[in-house]
């Protein structure tokens, strides 16, 4: 039975259902136990948003309270992994990266490939990305890219509480390390969400709009913008099919080239800073394979290349919009845009 649940309690229910199913599956994060236990407090604090709110009172020990240091709790649930565990770690916002990098760069992601195969590392890593918080340059960045770049690591970045459910434990079940990334935007947006368990295969991208007169791809809070761009564009005539990549790392090239082929243009959406980002991956791909198919020059919608300003306007200018992606479309398409 499906119910209409935001994206932040679908992400709740995937890792109680994984923690009641496994009990291997630990979770490890600064403040997600918080003040439980002490006095005035019957309930954890759930992280920095909540999002793993009332897991404690379930699953007790297995949630573990760590100190301020990325670099120890994300290298002890990595250890852990190793060691025949399941943890799934919460990073807050993936911008701390940097603190933690060599864990993740040196160790999770090369131990399947110095062991000949024989290491298994089944450990997740949640982090909250993205821009339009007002939470400044440190906590704003969407470095998918970075991770995505990674031999041995999965990016996951779903657009919507369906998607963050299945997404989450099938990363959960994978045996190799999963960044798992949250935009924090999206954690109020609700959908139609089954109560019971399922999982979504990495590496297959979902055609949520079909079109005829080119193609839109985009992942996370870009999927949105990129439909909303697909209505403004219906009022001049221009039918925009809309692909949501769902996983980066495998990243289903396959479905996008196809629709390129056949509307013959391009547009990818990404938060991401535009040099070596997701978008200028895709587009590489698409001219690399379906040049002769296309009927103009791939467009790329992005963030400029500057850290995110705090300053709410420049803030709102920052990230791709749903006009930005139409002003795209119209200009591969020479069509000018209904009022």
């Amino acid at each position: 039975m499906a119910r209409n649940i935001s994206f932040k309690q679908a992400i709740n229910e995937a890792l109680d259902l994984e923690m009641r199913r496994d009990p291997t599956v630990i979770i490890l994060g600064e403040d997600i136990v918080g003040g439980a236990g002490s006095p005035g407090e019957t309930d954890a604090w759930g992280g920095v948003l909540g999002v793993t709110k009332g897991l404690n009172a379930k699953h007790g020990g297995r949630l573990l309270d760590t100190p301020l240091s990325e670099s120890a709790y994300i290298g002890a649930a990595i250890g852990a992994a190793a060691c025949g565990m399941r943890p799934v770690a919460e990073l807050m916002f993936l911008d701390f990266m940097g603190v933690c990098f060599d864990q993740i760069l040196n160790q999770a992601a090369k131990f399947k490939y110095m062991f000949g195969g024989k290491a298994k590392t089944p450990v997740v890593i949640r982090a909250m990305v993205g821009a339009g918080f007002r939470a400044a340059a440190q906590h704003s960045q969407m470095l998918t890219p970075i991770f995505t770049h990674v031999p041995g690591l999965k990016v996951v970045c779903p657009s919507n509480a369906y998607d963050a459910k299945g997404l989450l434990i099938q990363s959960i079940r994978d045996d190799d390390p999963v960044i798992f990334c949250e935009h924090k935007n999206l954690y109020g947006l609700e959908t139609d969400v089954p109560a019971e368990s399922y999982a979504i295969p990495f590496g297959e991208a979902n055609v949520i709009r079909e079109g005829k007169d080119v193609t839109i791809v985009g992942y996370g809070l870009t999927v949105h913008r990129a439909l909303e761009a697909a209505e403004k564009l219906a009022k001049s005539r221009v039918e925009a099919e809309v692909i949501d990549l769902r996983t980066l790392s495998p990243i289903d090239l396959d479905t996008v080239i196809e629709s390129a082929e056949k509307t013959g243009r391009l547009v990818v959406v990404d938060e991401a800073n535009p040099r070596c980002s997701i978008a200028a991956d895709v587009v590489a791909a698409v001219s690399q394979n379906a040049f002769e198919a296309l009927k103009a020059a791939p467009q790329m919608v992005t963030a400029p290349h500057t850290p995110v300003p705090f300053s709410p306007v420049l803030e709102d200018l920052y990230i791709p919009s749903a006009d930005s992606i139409a002003a795209a479309v119209s200009r591969i398409t020479k069509t000018a845009l209904a009022a």
